[in-house]
């Protein structure tokens, strides 16, 4: 099997890894601490981030990017979204020849408002981007690690591409789809983790399964809704990249962005609890993103205005549920007109 450079040695890019060396791929996965790839070269096991899972001997650890992407021709990034511009750069001076990028990253990058793949696109140059894939779905790291059934898609704009990733990835625990719907899988895949710091903030709060409900399924109205402007099909929403990625993430406690919602909601700040986390929370930083999103394409979207308040502007959990609920009377219905005459138009 060819060489696969794995950039990212979290608890996902760690669950990859684990994957793709099951189907008997030789991976290479790039950590930036030393300390990290030498302890699981030396354990089979990521501490840190994924303990008591075993790690096949097909996979080697290293904090030496230029070993790790040598001659590699499919390079998956699995870093934190924030970091995808200085870790690219640095790929950049590295490659030799055209590579195949897949990026399992969930997020919008604020300010540029760029997705991951538009940034993938501008730092690396056109004549090394041999196809580049997004790989996304209703996926924790911790079950994947345990060899659960999970089921996730590959999109590109090349159908090759995306079914060179399925066959990559796909086994008896791990199956994918493909979907050319690359807009869609991605504004679906960074803007549930938006809804699930919210779904986590109503459990805070202690309001219980009926908001819950209520809270993904307008959230998920509100991704179509944005998504479907920005040239998503609708239909991806309600697939696995949509509502599918929004149920797992606002209901488990392995989802971080859940996670640390509940702890707002019970009244800690923000600063204590990225500090808790011990890991990225992404949908703090897409909040962002999807409140200027909104703005720029003029959507309506209270849930994601009410949670922007709540982080960057301290307003208090509950006041920001209660806005939401006594928001003007609406049609239940208005949303899917509005989304089928922006596909139509």
């Amino acid at each position: 099997m060819d060489k696969i450079a794995l950039l990212g040695a979290g608890s996902w890019g760690t669950a990859l890894s684990l994957v793709l060396a099951d189907n008997g791929h030789n991976v290479w996965l790039w950590s930036h601490r030393k300390e990290l790839a030498e302890e699981i070269n030396a354990q089979k096991q990521n501490l840190k981030y994924l303990p008591g899972i075993e790690l096949p001997d097909g996979i080697t650890a290293s904090a030496d990017l230029e070993a790790v992407l040598e001659g590699a021709r499919t390079i998956i990034i699995a870093v934190p979204s924030k970091a995808i511009r200085e870790v690219l750069g640095q790929v950049r001076e590295i490659i030799l020849e055209p590579v195949t990028i897949v990026h399992v990253c969930k997020g919008i990058e604020p300010d540029s408002l760029k997705r991951i793949s538009e940034i993938i696109s501008e730092e690396i140059p056109g004549e090394w981007l041999k196809d580049l894939v997004v790989l996304s779905g209703p996926s924790h790291a911790e079950e994947v690690s345990l060899r659960h059934p999970t089921t996730v898609t590959s999109s590109s704009d090349n159908l090759e591409a995306a079914e060179f990733v399925q066959e990559l990835f796909m086994n008896q625990q791990f199956r994918v789809y493909t979907n050319p719907d690359l807009v869609g899988v991605e504004i679906g895949g960074a803007l549930k983790n938006v809804i699930a710091l919210a779904a986590g903030i109503t459990d805070g709060l202690g309001y219980g399964d009926n908001a819950k409900a209520a809270l993904i399924t307008r959230g998920l109205a509100e991704i179509a809704r944005l998504g479907s402007v920005m040239g998503g099909n609708p239909l991806t929403f309600s697939g696995l990249t949509g509502i599918g990625d929004l149920i797992v993430t606002c209901t488990s406690v392995h989802s971080r962005n859940w996670r640390a919602g509940n702890m707002l909601g019970k009244g800690h700040d923000l600063e204590e609890v990225l500090n808790s986390m011990g890991m990225v929370v992404e949908g703090v930083r897409t909040t962002k993103a999807a409140y200027q999103l909104a703005e720029k394409y003029k959507v309506n979207m209270p849930i994601a205005e009410a949670l922007y308040h709540v982080l960057f502007h301290q307003q208090s959990p509950k006041k920001a549920v209660d806005s939401l609920m006594g928001r003007g009377k609406t049609h239940e219905m208005e949303d899917l007109v509005n989304i089928m005459e922006n596909r139509l138009q």
